[in-house]
């Protein structure tokens, strides 16, 4: 079974989140909120132990115009949500890379769920995580991550899960740091990440939030092909600089 992390296994000492101000429009898409959200995170631009993840797959698509604007290189982290039994587009959890679980202990216990059930739900995302592992990065392990300064982006974050599973993942891989940085959050669940990481970057924290895709004007699904283009133009340029 995997290690179950509960909202109580946390840092002694969080770190803040920082925002930029308040957006008057939405972002046009993913690329748009990436190339704005890069322009908070100039501290890191142009240094050789800085890395860029993103949560695929849609926050792919941010990370790559974040990694383009920094010079940094680019890569995935696979996290995936676990959804409730019968009701899998709400979130009881999530796991990531390296055997990690983050369960909702709060929501698995007004609903009762049998940790039985979780694990069948656990069982069918590792599959489907490994699937994924397997189809972006196919052989190549994953990038060095200790020592060095860690990026972990996503298009945005609602509950906060599959963020949190994938902190949890970097954490045992003992990077120098890890900075989330999403475009925009719910307000709670960005200063509860800051309890998790080491530094939060939040675009945008509106107060009424409803889901993250309201926030754009296009949130089109990002395709697997688009994660695998992105990836290996990023490869190509990082391949070009270093020439």
């Amino acid at each position: 079974m995997l290690p179950v992390l509960t909202p109580l296994d946390l840092p002694e000492t969080p770190a803040r989140p920082q925002a930029m101000p308040a957006l008057g429009h939405r972002f046009a898409d993913r690329r748009d909120a990436g190339r704005q959200l890069a322009g908070q995170l100039g501290a890191y631009a142009h240094r050789d132990d800085v890395t860029v993840l993103a949560l695929p797959r849609g926050g792919v698509p941010v990370a790559a115009e974040i990694a383009r604007a920094l010079g940094a290189p680019l890569d995935v982290l696979v996290v995936r949500k676990l959804g409730l039994p019968g009701q899998p587009e709400y979130a009881m959890g999530a796991i990531a890379s390296g055997d990690v679980r983050v369960l909702n202990t709060q929501v698995i216990q007004q609903l009762a769920i049998s940790f039985p059930a979780i694990d069948i739900v656990t069982r069918a995302e590792l599959r489907e995580l490994h699937r994924r592992e397997k189809l972006y990065r196919g052989d190549r392990p994953m990038p060095p991550i200790a020592g060095r300064q860690i990026i972990l982006v996503d298009d945005g974050m609602a509950t906060g899960a599959s963020m949190r599973a994938g902190v949890h993942a970097l954490r045992d891989l003992h990077p120098a740091r890890i900075v989330v940085a999403v475009p925009v959050s719910a307000a709670q669940t960005c200063h509860l990440l800051a309890q998790d990481a080491d530094e939060v970057v939040c675009g945008h924290t509106p107060e009424r939030f409803r889901s993250v895709g309201q926030w754009y004007e296009t949130f089109d699904q990002t395709t697997d092909d688009e994660v695998r283009r992105l990836l290996a133009a990023s490869g190509e340029l990082a391949t070009a600089g270093r020439e």
